[in-house]
């Protein structure tokens, strides 16, 4: 006798490994025929049993809901996930360590302000460029306009004598 099969807690320590990804890709392209062909089945004999087994297809595992309770739409399934919106960041719960959670506040509170930072930094940066694009732009068009005035000088003096 295996001594893991005799202990009832080896598999509350030793969790279950997902199956190979070939078999999941396998398994799900079986699961896409089979749904395919039943729900044309369904709507070929008696078409709402059609429209419900779409909808069950389609909620099970593909599109917005996949693998979450039907009851649930996608912005509580966000919320439970800790974070509170899409501009919230996740509620940092407490590592038992009070040292780290000292560390990981301060760092974060680092980087936020160097995010802040930066994004001032690409602001400027923009605006110079625009600048820059701008002189070049009325330089180019100042240059026009002198070469086309100097153009119809020339051309009013050479009418003139």
């Amino acid at each position: 006798m295996n001594t893991a099969t005799a202990n009832p807690d080896h598999d509350m320590a030793y969790p279950q490994h997902a199956a190979p990804v070939g078999v999941q890709i396998l398994s799900m392209i079986f699961f896409i025929a089979f749904a395919i062909v039943s729900t044309a089945l369904a709507f070929s004999w008696f078409w709402p049993a059609g429209f419900v087994l779409a909808v069950i297809f389609a909620l099970r595992g593909f599109g917005p809901f996949q693998g979450q309770s039907w009851s649930m739409r996608p912005h509580e399934r966000a919320n439970t996930n800790g974070s509170l919106g899409r501009d919230t960041p996740p509620v940092l719960q407490t590592s038992g360590n009070s040292s780290f959670d000292a560390y990981r506040s301060d760092m974060l509170a680092r980087l936020e302000s160097e995010h802040h930072s930066f994004q001032a930094f690409l602001v400027r940066l923009r605006q110079a460029r625009d600048k820059t694009e701008f002189d070049n732009f009325m330089d180019d068009r100042a240059r026009k306009i002198a070469v086309d005035t100097t153009q119809d000088l020339g051309v009013q003096g050479q009418s003139a004598a």
